[in-house]
């Protein structure tokens, strides 16, 4: 299994007691907001939101190991597993703090899509090369 430092971007994440449901854990539904926010850290270091593209999730899962609890500071770690022509496939470990193990494993497809008519459009040249560089930070070639 992947580690915290095979990501080469992490994101914190506090819990809130609101995050928790009836049954006094973190929702299911947090985590996919938890993992939208380490998903935007990424695209911020590729200046993504510069570009003539908009992105669109266009499938994630979730797979919940362990239940999360207030108080407890998550690490987020992302990576980019695969790179398709218009589209990243992602991957995400959430890393509990107050328990020092991993709770959840996440992975959703990012689409292009062209600014203008919302078509699927190829992922421009120069996202291309930021996301090679930052893999690279953990030596993790695509």
């Amino acid at each position: 299994m992947l580690t915290l430092s095979d990501y080469p971007v992490i994101y914190e994440q506090s819990v809130a007691w609101g995050d928790m449901d009836a049954f006094g854990h973190v929702n299911n539904v947090m985590y996919y907001r938890y993992i939208e926010s380490a998903r935007i850290r990424y695209m911020d270091e590729l200046n993504i939101f510069q570009q003539d593209v908009y992105t669109v999730v266009a499938s994630n899962q979730c797979k919940y190991i362990r239940p999360v609890f207030y108080p407890d500071q998550l690490k987020i770690g992302v990576r980019v597993e695969e790179m398709r022509n218009s589209a990243l496939r992602m991957s995400y470990l959430l890393w509990s703090e107050a328990q020092q193990t991993v709770v959840a494993l996440s992975e959703a497809v990012i689409v292009c899509v062209n600014k203008e008519n919302m078509n699927k459009t190829e992922i421009p040249a120069v996202i291309r090369e930021k996301v090679t560089e930052i893999e690279l930070i953990v030596n993790h070639q695509i």
